[in-house]
């Protein structure tokens, strides 16, 4: 019997691993609007952040999501669909992307990570095609909760600069899905629990209104933001922002500090600026996500 339960845990815990870091297709008959092929470039040889290289992916014409599950003795069922930024021309595939899954991992938070298509498609807004893979990633995500050992009404959207816009705008669109039905994992809400903006960029629009693809109301999800004085180039997405959350009534948090620029992930650069997945932690603790 000893030996049975011992095998049990070990396929168990291999398909955690295989699920891991197999990728999966989010839509296996070819993504919508999609005619050619393109080769996909990973580049390393660009600035540094911390010291440290940033996979900069190019050329994706084949969305996938990846699941980084949580330890299976520190799983507390919250899952955060994570969204790289890159200007929606590349992804920081590893800085805001697989490092940020590790890091929450050791939380216990799940996490999913979304390649969505870059670059900008021609003739589309800049994030039509990447609002179509994370309403595909989200659903997928929510339908496989039981399967995952997930909660499915515990999933949020995560986003970093691009990556931000893009979450922002799939939590203020649910209500319509824009892509073509894939199969029966389309069949669940496409609205996330919450939304985590880091240095969010193109969410802001003339005097302190918002983009106008940001249809917030009293039921756009919970939200925080984590933004620095000297994103000069961003920080009234941030702020404008916030408002449209406060005036709709809609449970938000905007930290806001000095100094750390844009684009450093969750890297040590020596800002204050570095400790904000603490704030998100305490924050996802007060909304309800997270057991206090």
């Amino acid at each position: 019997m000893r030996n049975i339960v011992f095998l049990l845990f070990i396929v168990f815990a291999t398909m955690r691993i295989q699920s891991q870091e197999k990728p999966v297709l989010l839509f296996p008959g070819g993504a919508p609007g999609e005619t050619g092929k393109m080769k996909q470039v990973d580049d390393l040889s660009g600035k540094k952040v911390a010291g440290c290289p940033v996979l900069r992916i190019s050329n994706v014409d084949e969305p996938t999501l990846t699941f980084y599950p949580a330890p299976a003795d520190n799983n507390k069922g919250v899952t955060l669909i994570v969204n790289p930024g890159g200007g929606y021309n590349i992804l920081a595939y590893n800085l805001e992307g697989s490092e940020i899954c590790k890091r929450f991992n050791s939380f216990g938070i799940n996490c999913v990570l979304v390649k969505y298509r870059v670059p900008r498609r021609e003739g589309l807004e800049k994030h039509a095609a990447p609002l179509q893979d994370l309403q595909r990633a989200i659903a997928y995500t929510r339908a496989h909760a039981g399967e995952w050992g997930i909660d499915a009404n515990r999933i949020g959207v995560m986003g970093f600069s691009a990556g931000a816009h893009l979450s922002a705008v799939a939590s203020t669109n649910y209500g319509e899905r824009t892509y073509p039905k894939v199969d029966s994992f389309d069949e669940v809400s496409l609205r996330p629990d919450f939304t985590i903006l880091v240095y969010p960029a193109y969410l802001s629009g003339e005097h302190f209104s918002i983009a106008s693809e940001l249809k917030v109301d009293q039921n756009t999800p919970p939200t925080i933001l984590i933004q620095t004085e000297d994103d000069k180039s961003h920080i009234n997405s941030s702020l404008f922002y916030y408002y449209a959350l406060k005036e709709a009534k809609v449970p938000a948090a905007l930290h806001l500090y000095p100094s750390g620029g844009h684009g450093y992930g969750l890297r040590n650069t020596g800002h204050t600026v570095n400790e904000w997945p603490f704030r998100v932690l305490s924050w996802l603790r007060d909304i309800g996500m997270i057991e206090k």
